[in-house]
């Protein structure tokens, strides 16, 4: 079974590797799990759908980028475009990808020993989806309108 594969994916298509973060900083580090024992792990923390592949995206708060008028680290921005583009990316690749922020960052950063500079912020599942792929004509009812998302002044 084909997976999101880092190592074996054209230069021009490593999403993650390519990804803007402010001032170019790239605050982010990713664990991609794979093994068995790794997602035992990870299934302490969240529920994951047995996906085969889960990518940790952690922020490096020792490399983050600080707003100097309010001292806001952009880590957080920073770790989702990177997600982001993995998302698309797998897409590409025939994949499917859920965004998991509902986990316990404390089991992640004790079960993967985590340095105190990195903060687990998300998880991405990635696998086949066991489900049919929704089209684009769902925004037409399962998102807000534009007029509702959209303000012009």
């Amino acid at each position: 079974m084909p997976v999101f594969d880092f190592n074996n994916t054209p230069d021009d298509k490593k999403a993650a590797h390519v990804a803007p973060t402010a001032t170019n900083a790239q605050p982010v580090r990713l664990i991609v799990v794979r093994s068995e024992e790794g997602r035992a792990k990870l299934d302490k923390a969240a529920r994951l759908y047995g996906a085969p592949t889960v990518i940790i995206v952690c922020a490096d708060h020792d490399k983050a980028w600080v707003r100097k008028y309010d001292q806001m680290q952009t880590t957080d921005i920073d770790a989702s475009i990177l997600t982001d583009h993995m998302m698309l990316e797998a897409t590409e690749q025939g994949l499917g990808s859920l965004w998991v922020c509902r986990f316990d960052p404390k089991i992640v950063r004790e079960e993967f020993e985590l340095p105190d500079n990195l903060e687990p912020i998300n998880l991405l599942a990635l696998g086949y989806a066991d489900t049919e792929e929704k089209g684009p004509d769902r925004h037409k009812t399962e998102r807000i309108s534009l007029d509702e998302l959209v303000t012009y002044k």
